[in-house]
Parts: structure tokens; C-alpha cells; sequence
């Protein structure tokens, strides 16, 4: 089942003036995403990846075209109320979507907005906790939690609502390396072990590589679409639209060029592996 279709999406924030056209942030977008799938959106900025975030569930409106989600149209007004109760949404500073000072407080935040009964909030607090690794975290305040911690909550607080989809824009991109790796970890966590749907909105090409599909944008449109492999195997594409390959994905195309064939090996388990198999054949 689709649960989230774009249809011809377009989206300007100015409309045209007389006699001039109007300057597409999305423009003529067509994709959808499959129930259970994660679909990374790569593109620089500008690009229009995290407009198309904000469509999807309905903080913009789509100046033409359609966009569904479950087979429900969010532009229909009457609709985003429980749209938004299907998607939820994380964003690049997570002191953005703090709202309490104290960590369980913050969490119980959005479940207390949708009408949820005080009891079950306290086990959808215990819920979402334990499943970014924060549950020790409980009655800490916000304001004494790393980059990486705050982020974890920003999750927490998402989950809580029970969304089928969970968008992240740009959540990873005041982080540093080793806290992008935590979230990333607690993203396809949720993916593989809970089925929820997860549309990543990055520019760190490497994050790309734990997707089943990505999608490249370049001035609102959509130009390359496929796995992770098939548009790193387009690499001198990609640097036509301002994107370069992740790190390893550098050292893969240096081995090649140096005269070992590894192949597109995307992980460093593969690339191990390749490596390995390379000099076992050179040894014999």
C-alpha cells in the first residue's frame, strides 16, 4: 500500500505577479513511497528536499497537483487534523520541537494534544524512550541534554504519537559525526524492527546508503531516482548537482582506478570482503 503519493506536486512561496512567472521551490514532483519502505531525499541545498518534507504532511499546501497519504488527500482541510496524527515530523534543531523543560514532560507534550488517556501516555512515554536508548533520561531536564540527546528526544516525542510515517529533515545536520551515526542507528531501528515508514531528508550522502530507494533533487525536480548502489553508480552525474560520493564510497572508485576491481561495495563489511577476495586472488 501507498503511504505517501505525490501527484504532480508543484509549490512556489510567491505567487506569480502579473505578467511575470512564478519561482518553483517543487516543481512537477511525482513519486511515492511503499508502506514499510525508508526513501532518502539527497539534494544541496536549494534543491527543494525539505519543501517536499513540509507537503507531506500538510505544513504547505501544494500550489497544484495532489499529495496523499494513505489514500487521503491533504488538501482537503478536514483531513490534516488526522493526517498529521499518521505523519510525524523531526526537524534539523531539536530546540525547536522542545516544548517542557523536563525530558518525560516534553514527550508527553503531543499524546496530551491528540486527546490521549493519562494512562497511556505513560506507557507511550516508557515506549518511546526505550526505543532510542533514552529511558534513563526520563526526568532530566532538556536544556542539560548533548546535540545527540536532544535529538533522541525530538524521536521520543514523534513516536509517541504512534505515527505510521516518521519524516526526518535535515535531523542529523547539527550534529556531529558520531552523534549523526546514533540517530541513523535509531532510524532503521524503527525501520527494520517496527515497520514504520521513513522518509529521510539528508545531504550526507553516506546516510543514503541505509535506504531501500533515494531520490536526487536538483532545482525541484526530481533527476535521478533508484537504490543507494544505482545512483552512487552515477557518480559523475551526481556531481553535475553539487553531490559527491560518500567517503567510502571515494575509496571504493581510488581501489578501482588503483587497479583493484571491489565493485560497488557501499559498507565497510563489503568493501572488507572485496578487498579480501582481491588479494586472496593476487596471492594464488
Amino acid at each position: 500500500m501507498k503511504a505517501l503519493e505525490f501527484k504532480n506536486v508543484s509549490f512556489s512561496y510567491r505567487k506569480a505577479e502579473e505578467g511575470k512567472t512564478s519561482s518553483f521551490a517543487v516543481k512537477g514532483v511525482n513519486f511515492s513511497v511503499e508502506e514499510g519502505e525508508f526513501v532518502a531525499v539527497l539534494g544541496h541545498n536549494g534543491s527543494g528536499k525539505s519543501t517536499l518534507a513540509r507537503l507531506a504532511n500538510g505544513l504547505l499546501e501544494a500550489s497544484d497537483g495532489s499529495v496523499e497519504v494513505f489514500g487521503v488527500p491533504l488538501s482537503e482541510q478536514k483531513n490534516l487534523f488526522s493526517v498529521r496524527k499518521n505523519v510525524g515530523i523531526v526537524f534539523q534543531n531539536p530546540d525547536n520541537q522542545t516544548v517542557a523543560s523536563i525530558v518525560e514532560d516534553d514527550i508527553a507534550f503531543g499524546p496530551e494534544n491528540i486527546g490521549v488517556p493519562r494512562e497511556e501516555i505513560g506507557v507511550r512515554i516508557e515506549e518511546s524512550l526505550a526505543a532510542v536508548g533514552m529511558s534513563e533520561y526520563k526526568e532530566r531536564m532538556t536544556s542539560a541534554l548533548s546535540g545527540g540527546q536532544k535529538q533522541r528526544i525530538a524521536i521520543a516525542g514523534v513516536l509517541a504519537l504512534k505515527p505510521k510515517i516518521m519524516i526526518l529533515d535535515e535531523s542529523t545536520a547539527m550534529l556531529d559525526p558520531k552523534g549523526r551515526r546514533e540517530i541513523m542507528q535509531v532510524v532503521k531501528k524503527l525501520n527494520k524492527e517496527e515497520g514504520m515508514t521513513i522518509l529521510l531528508i539528508t545531504h550526507f550522502m553516506e546516510e543514503a546508503l541505509m535506504a531501500d530507494r533515494a531520490i536526487v533533487m536538483n532545482r525541484g525536480e526530481i533527476v535521478m531516482q533508484g537504490t543507494p548502489e544505482e545512483i552512487f553508480e552515477r557518480h559523475d552525474e551526481l556531481e553535475t548537482y553539487n553531490l559527491a560520493l560518500p567517503p567510502i564510497g571515494v575509496l571504493w572508485k581510488k581501489l578501482e582506478e588503483g587497479g583493484m576491481p571491489v565493485g560497488y561495495a557501499l559498507t565497510p563489511e563489503d568493501l572488507a570482503e572485496e578487498i579480501a577476495k582481491c588479494i586472496s586472488k593476487s596471492s594464488a
